[in-house]
């Protein structure tokens, strides 16, 4: 039961890190040892060919205490955000599946994308992009999403989360409440949204609202400020947004993850524990902290102190912890032996499938945007 775990092994499953080195340090592979981590999140640092991947995939689940499996988790959207190396099958951005105007295509990419991944050692995909792109000024989603037309971004992001779950990964819905609109870019400054409410329910919201009735595992909150549900308050830090609206309203019932805590929008206000603190509390289940291991310590021992001053606290971590770790006991990491991974990827299926893919983006003329976003801006 997780209410028995010890109060800093349930703290550490609410605790996601990654890490600056090629593969994982010592110290977080005993973290995870300890029941300190949950998981892990991994870049294309971490990830310059299939076999350091598949030795950092091997050796995460290795570390894991028993029946508590990690979550191993990236972003694989596609387009220009793809983190792992080929020959691992890569989609073109969203935005070109979107416009194929084929859901039966856009879900078959998806599963076999999340069956490769599944042989690698991953079970946890942050992606799909559930953002409509209503602002051609955004500087950060663009071509992530799937389309301007909210109606449209729904059918296809739900098509995208039934194959990802099919092959056997964990799906994420991200940027909860919808960070399509905003002209700022979150890794640098906090964005706002004026929108009022009825503007929220027509575009923002719907892509989230049937990813929850299909049963999404994930989501992942939006680092913003949403006027009309919580004035001044970033949604991450929100209970009005992730509990009240996401949890009550929509009736989201999977893991809620943050988005990376050391991005601008929340670092350059909050302190990273502070920040960590008040996300669980507002009704997160899972923090990322995507690169600075001292930085995750100081969020798990945060976790720790204000749970055991606040029985409230506590209970919220009990609800998070039971969510987390029954995502990762109903999709764990099952990584393949190098060379069986290899001979998984040299799959004819696949290469039609990425021909058909290449094919479409040409017909649909695919954005040239060669600029790196995502959580890991730059690297």
């Amino acid at each position: 039961m997780v209410s028995d775990l010890e109060l800093a092994v349930l703290c550490g499953q609410l605790v996601v890190g990654g890490f600056r080195s090629t593969e994982p340090s010592k110290r977080f592979l005993d973290e995870l040892s300890a029941g300190r981590r949950g998981g892990a999140i991994l870049f294309r640092r971490n990830l310059p060919d299939l076999a350091t991947a598949s030795r950092t995939c091997h050796a995460l689940l290795d570390a894991a205490p028993s029946g508590m499996p990690p979550f191993i988790g990236l972003d694989q959207e596609g387009g220009r955000v793809a983190r792992m190396p080929a020959p691992v099958l890569k989609l073109p951005a969203a935005r070109v599946l979107g416009q194929t105007g084929d859901i039966g295509l856009i879900r078959r990419a998806a599963r076999a994308v999340a069956e490769e991944l599944h042989a690698a050692g991953f079970n946890l995909n942050f992606a799909p992009v559930l953002d409509v792109d209503s602002n051609p000024r955004n500087p950060v989603i663009g071509d992530r999403s799937f389309s301007h037309d909210p109606a449209w971004v729904a059918a296809a992001g739900v098509a995208f989360i039934e194959g990802m779950q099919e092959g056997g990964v964990l799906a994420c819905g991200k940027h909860f409440p919808g960070h399509g609109d905003t002209d700022t870019d979150s890794h640098l400054a906090l964005p706002r949204l004026a929108h009022d409410r009825a503007r929220l329910d027509d575009i923002e919201l719907p892509p989230f609202r049937a990813a929850a009735r299909a049963g999404v595992a994930s989501m992942m909150t939006a680092h913003l400020v949403v006027d009309a549900l919580d004035p001044g308050v970033p949604a991450t830090l929100s209970r009005a947004v992730c509990t009240d609206l996401l949890r009550g309203e929509i009736g989201f019932e999977g893991v809620l993850f943050t988005d990376d805590l050391e991005m601008a929008a929340i670092s350059a206000l909050h302190r990273v524990e502070d920040a960590a603190v008040a996300s669980i509390a507002a009704g997160c289940d899972v923090v990322l902290v995507c690169s600075d291991e001292d930085a995750q310590a100081r969020v798990h021992a945060a976790l720790v102190a204000h749970a055991e001053r606040d029985s409230a606290f506590r209970a919220r971590c009990t609800e998070a912890g039971t969510r987390s770790l029954a995502a990762r006991r109903r999709y764990p990491p099952r990584p393949l032996p190098e060379n069986a991974l290899r001979a998984k990827l040299d799959s004819a299926e696949a290469r039609a499938l990425l021909d058909a893919l290449t094919a479409g983006a040409s017909q649909a003329g695919q954005g040239n945007d060669p600029t790196e976003h995502g959580r890991e801006a730059g690297a």
